[in-house]
């Protein structure tokens, strides 16, 4: 996955054309969503939980600033050092630097959507340091030069076989080969790929971790994974460093219980993850020596400062939207470009990139809008409205160029229409007509351009064959 990222809807052809991902996201999604059923049934005060989860995340984000200067200062009292970054380049450039000064020229890393999000790794590389992920899809995805396409299964695209195919390709160039006779046996490939990590976690001096949850009152740094190879990360190295967007605050552990309930459920379908890790700065004789916490804006800010705009910064990347999402059932995440996909990508990747390239303009109507997102988020974002809202904001941005574009001047030619009655009458009459003449035929084919934009995608039906003005004539003299 390289080069500039295509408008959705010409990924979403291209992705649509192999049958093999839709079977795979088919498979992975429908798991997923039936176990989620399983685990909420559970709980009777589901609805409950879903509402104070909204409640602690908008009381958090009202009063942000007196909430990162809380977790500040007692992440110092913990003997960790903090570090701010407005956007990608700074929170890469105090990375950067950070594994320099610790003299190592590897890292082992934790799976994170922030450090994916600024493009940590490229960054790495560039500066002469080579990054590791860890955790099991992510590494699938490393090493096939690959990009992931979902935020909790990050190699759902991929099945056992094509695994395999890399495991035994890829992994002798990057440390310990798999071996030989490596079959698909689930086993057998998680095995492969622990005697792979075991070498960098043991000789890695510095470890980059992301996290689900900073608790402000103490300083804790909560991350949640299902294999432990995160726990590896977060003891063994000399230095830590964690990258952690702002909205990542709760401010009390009582309020990070609701997420322990709320989150497993949501993501994999569990009563809770395998491994819940949490660290509060530096403990002598325990971990490592030198932990550092980058907090990154990176657009956040922005978000916050539009109040309608404002919900989606709760969003706690458990993944339910896209899963339940019928559009991303059938192209995956790649069509996205995006290390966000599905509902929650339409929404946050143009608030934190804006709207300018031609992928972020289209995003908006990577959506039927039946609301699905909405039912399942654990904590209420209201996905459709906030979609709707993208859209808006993008109409106005191409209402505002100096060159017309075809929705534009379509929508001048409806509003033309609509503006008296007698044209509204002879549009009818026309379009009357084309339906008598196409007679019983139930759709019209493909069309020329401009209007092959919408026909070599969607269905026009053939207009009827008598207006309601006629009908209403004939019927209600």
């Amino acid at each position: 996955m390289t080069g500039t990222p295509l408008p959705f809807p010409v990924a979403a052809r291209r992705e649509l054309a192999n049958p093999q991902l839709r079977a795979n996201l088919r498979r992975a999604t429908s798991t997923i969503l039936g176990k989620r059923a399983l685990r909420q049934a559970e709980v009777p005060n589901w609805e409950e939980l879903r509402d104070a989860g909204a409640a602690i995340k908008d009381r958090t984000l009202r009063h942000l600033d007196y909430y990162l200067v809380m977790a500040e200062a007692a992440l110092i009292r913990a003997g960790a050092q903090v570090h701010w970054a407005r956007d990608a380049a700074e929170a890469n450039g105090v990375v950067t630097g950070l594994v320099k000064a610790a003299g190592a020229t590897e890292v082992v890393k934790v799976k994170s959507m922030l450090t994916q999000e600024i493009g940590l790794n490229e960054a790495l590389r560039a500066a002469g340091i080579a990054p590791y992920e860890t955790d099991l899809a992510e590494l699938i995805v490393q090493l096939g030069h690959d990009t992931p396409s979902h935020i909790l299964v990050p190699a759902i695209h991929r099945n056992r076989a094509e695994v395999r195919e890399i495991f035994l390709t890829e992994m002798g160039r990057n440390g310990v080969p798999a071996p030989p006779g490596l079959t698909n046996d689930p086993g057998e490939l998680a095995g492969a790929a622990r005697v792979h990590l075991r070498e960098k976690f043991l000789s890695a001096k510095v470890g980059i971790s992301g996290g689900n949850f900073l608790v402000a009152e103490t300083g804790t740094l909560v991350v949640v994974e299902s294999e432990g190879n995160g726990r590896m990360c977060l003891t063994l190295p000399e230095t830590l460093i964690s990258v952690v967007g702002i909205e990542k605050l709760v401010p009390t552990f009582t309020d990070l219980e609701v997420f322990l309930q709320l989150l497993p459920r949501s993501s994999t379908g569990e009563r809770m993850n395998p491994y819940t890790s949490m660290w509060t700065g530096v403990t002598p004789g325990d971990g490592p020596t030198n932990v550092h916490v980058v907090l990154v804006d990176n657009g956040r800010l922005r978000a916050l400062a539009e109040t309608a705009a404002r919900p989606m910064l709760r969003c706690i990347r458990c993944s339910a939207c896209m899963n339940v999402c019928p559009v991303y059932q059938k192209v995956g995440g790649h069509a996205y470009g995006s290390v966000y996909p599905g509902p929650i990508g339409i929404v946050l990747t143009p608030q934190l990139r804006g709207i300018d390239s031609a992928l972020d303009r289209s995003l908006p109507f990577a959506s039927t809008l039946c609301a699905a997102c909405a039912d399942v988020c654990p904590v209420r974002i209201p996905l459709p409205d906030l979609i709707v809202r993208q859209r808006h904001k993008v109409a106005l941005a191409k209402g505002a160029e100096p060159r017309p574009h075809l929705e534009t001047v379509a929508m001048a030619g409806a509003g033309w229409a609509f503006g008296r009655g007698w044209r509204l009458g002879a549009v009818g009459k026309a379009l009357s007509l084309v339906g008598r003449l196409l007679g019983a035929r139930q759709a019209i084919g493909p069309l020329p351009w401009p209007a092959s934009r919408w026909t070599r995608a969607r269905d026009l039906p053939v207009p009827p064959q008598q207006t309601f003005r006629m009908w209403f004539r004939r019927n209600r003299p």
